[in-house]
């Protein structure tokens, strides 16, 4: 009964990491997909004549930090 128990809370545990794992990875691409649009907001804005480059420049770094951070993969649609 024992070993049924311990094998029963092995598999708990590597289903919550699992579970956690994925949740991040969520975390993750929406953080991407936020950063991404704000690029996209500061880039429409300066072209318009209503934003500056200093902004489009923020928006540009934070994306590229997040992605030295946590990759790329938000942008290939995963």
């Amino acid at each position: 009964m024992a070993g049924f128990l311990d094998r029963a809370k092995e598999q708990a545990q590597s289903a919550l990491a699992q579970g956690k794992q994925k949740v991040d990875e969520v975390q993750e691409k929406r953080a991407g997909d936020a950063l991404l649009k704000k690029l996209g907001a500061a880039y429409y804005a300066e072209r318009r004549g209503t934003g500056s480059p200093q902004a489009t420049q923020q928006a540009l770094e934070a994306l590229e930090s997040h992605v030295a951070a946590n990759g790329d993969g938000f942008l290939h649609g995963n």
